[in-house]
């Protein structure tokens, strides 16, 4: 799953968190295999340019062809950005936390005391099946959006746990 829970030291400092989870996006192309990837998709797509090389028809399909490649580079690397999405949450006996990092839409930060934080999930929204959800401080924050419907279920049960124990 994509996401791991941070043991605390042991012993741990009095400012360490009791429970801490790491949460981010599945990534099905990773770093290493994009250069394969794109080296083998352009030179796919510029295969049939060698039918006409020496012509003056390579001078109309080169431009379609650059734009093509191009497109495709362009696209790749906004997933890899888009797949840099870090979600933090800490919990200690006093206070809950959870940092948002995305790497278009910058830093959000959430903060709550654990006794009054409520954690629901919704598994007939219209939009994300099993939408996990914390309430506190009279703010919703969601939790793991980009996660699976099965992950998300999973994931309440462990959140609820991890609160419920630092209580």
């Amino acid at each position: 799953m994509p996401y791991e829970w941070i043991a605390p030291e042991d012993p741990a400092p009095k400012s360490a968190p009791l429970a801490e989870l790491h949460l981010w996006p599945y990534r099905s192309l990773l770093r290493r295999d994009f250069v394969t990837f794109f080296a083998a998709t352009s030179a796919m797509i510029l295969l049939p340019l060698l039918a006409v090389m020496g012509s003056p028809v390579l001078w109309g399909l080169l431009p379609f062809f650059i734009i093509t490649v191009g497109g495709i580079w362009y696209a790749l690397q906004r997933n890899q950005r888009d797949g840099e999405i870090l979600e933090e949450l800490r919990i200690w006996p006093d206070r809950i936390t959870l940092d948002h990092i995305h790497p278009r839409r910058g830093h959000h930060s959430w903060e709550a005391n654990p006794y009054w934080v409520q954690i629901k999930i919704d598994p007939h929204h219209e939009k994300i099946p099993n939408y996990l959800t914390l309430k506190g401080n009279d703010r919703v924050v969601e939790l793991g959006t980009f996660l699976s419907d099965e992950e998300r279920a999973a994931l309440y049960d462990e959140v609820d746990f991890a609160i419920r124990a630092a209580l």
